[in-house]
């Protein structure tokens, strides 16, 4: 009977598993959509271009040594060791779900990491250039915060984050966090597009090209977000945690709500107008901050955090314009700033965490993925280049880089 029972709750759990795996997949179809909405037409099939590669990128790197580097000490062990292990027997508390599940979920949120890079660079990045860094990024630099974090490895032999009390339940820190950190790394060496800033310092706005495509992609992300948060339960198959399951999908969406109407009422105080890509934000930034932790705060607090990722969210958007750095779709305010507000919140809800060992996970998190980042991003630009030509970047990436353009009876040059 007691084993008729697990079986029943290892087979729930796996099936749960794999289906928050398949949403947070989703989410790249959301990253995708949203990206091509906000930049120009004369871009959108290289980003399109991008998102496809870079999720079949991290897959197979993933696969081929990423997973063993985060779950082997953060050193690279037997080639897919774990993934193909028995997850019932030989363990001192056996698995509830299958191995090869918990590799599935766990590679979607790889991709996810390197979707942030891509619409950050947007516009005038080379697409190969691009893809290679992906390469690194999959397979090693998110696999090795990754060890530190959810692979409980020590830093470099120096400290354990979770001794100090660091905790990101589902990845405000781990995944979106380290994703602008090498956006940022990616943005600052590759410089702004042209005519986004004036000679005088001015900026000046590039509207992208299809908005109801960045608002389907908002919602599809916002839909994946309940399996980016709600698999990171890890289990459904007892009143517990299926009560605990319930209670993240509520925050979620809680939070999600909250930062769009926070960023639509303070757009409005500053612009005097509805502003739909700041709303669309606004709602993202409310996810990331209830990323760190979902499971704890009351619906009240995750739409509190949630809003606060969305007033914050307005106006690093509008800092990083004034300070030049270049980010098309906001991802570098969305996922990086509201990411460690993510971080930061978590102690008021959590007494298992300390606003120390939070900090000084962030600070891990960003000083490793920024400058590994900046390393490769560097020596791409030696070797291979990482710019498009001027006449390139005028004429659209589309035709340079793809050989073909998304609206070809619409496009303006």
């Amino acid at each position: 009977m007691e084993n008729n029972i697990f079986e029943l709750q290892y087979a729930l759990d796996t099936f749960y598993f794999l289906v928050c795996g398949a949403l947070v997949m989703w989410m790249a179809a959301g990253f995708a959509m949203l990206e091509a909405g906000l930049v120009r037409s004369k871009n959108t099939t290289e980003i399109l271009t991008k998102n496809v590669a870079l999720f079949a990128i991290s897959c197979t790197m993933y696969l081929v040594c990423g997973y063993s580097i985060m779950y082997g000490g953060g050193e690279f062990t037997a080639f897919l060791d774990g993934i193909t292990a028995d997850g019932v027997a030989g363990a001192e508390e056996p698995a509830t779900y299958a191995p090869s599940a918990d590799f599935f979920f766990q590679v979607v949120f790889v991709a996810t990491a390197m979707s942030i890079v891509s619409g950050a660079v947007a516009e005038r990045m080379k697409l190969w250039a691009f893809l290679a860094f992906a390469v690194v990024m999959t397979g090693v630099i998110y696999p090795m915060e990754g060890a530190w974090t959810w692979g409980g490895a020590s830093v470099f032999g120096m400290y354990t984050l979770g001794d100090l009390g660091f905790s990101d339940f589902a990845g405000s820190g781990i995944v979106h966090m380290a994703g602008a950190a090498a956006a940022l790394a990616g943005v600052l060496v590759l410089g702004a597009r042209k005519g986004k800033y004036g000679p005088n310092g001015e900026v000046k706005a590039i509207p992208g090209a299809n908005l109801p495509l960045a608002t389907l992609g908002m919602f599809i992300l916002w839909m994946g977000w309940f399996g980016f948060n709600g698999g990171s339960v890890l289990a459904t198959a007892s009143v517990e945690s299926a009560n605990s399951v319930a209670v993240v999908f509520m925050n979620t969406n809680a939070a999600a709500a909250g930062g769009l109407i926070a960023a639509l009422i303070v757009a409005r105080i500053l612009f005097g107008k509805a502003d739909l890509t700041m709303s669309i934000n606004g709602a993202l930034a409310g996810l990331v901050a209830i990323t760190a932790e979902p499971s704890t705060p009351t619906a009240l607090q995750a739409t509190l955090f949630g809003a606060m990722g969305g007033v914050l969210v307005v106006f690093s958007i509008l800092t990083l314009d004034k300070l030049k750095i270049d980010d098309p779709v906001g991802a570098i305010s969305v996922h990086g700033v509201v990411g460690l507000l993510g971080l930061i919140l978590v102690p008021f809800t959590n007494d298992g965490s300390s606003l120390s060992g939070q900090l000084i996970g962030a600070a891990t998190i960003f000083v490793w993925v920024f400058g590994t980042s900046l390393v490769v991003w560097m020596i791409l630009k030696a070797v291979m280049g990482i710019r498009v030509s001027e006449e390139e970047e005028y004429e659209g990436v589309d035709l340079a880089e793809c050989g073909m353009e998304a609206y070809p009876e619409f496009t303006n040059k």
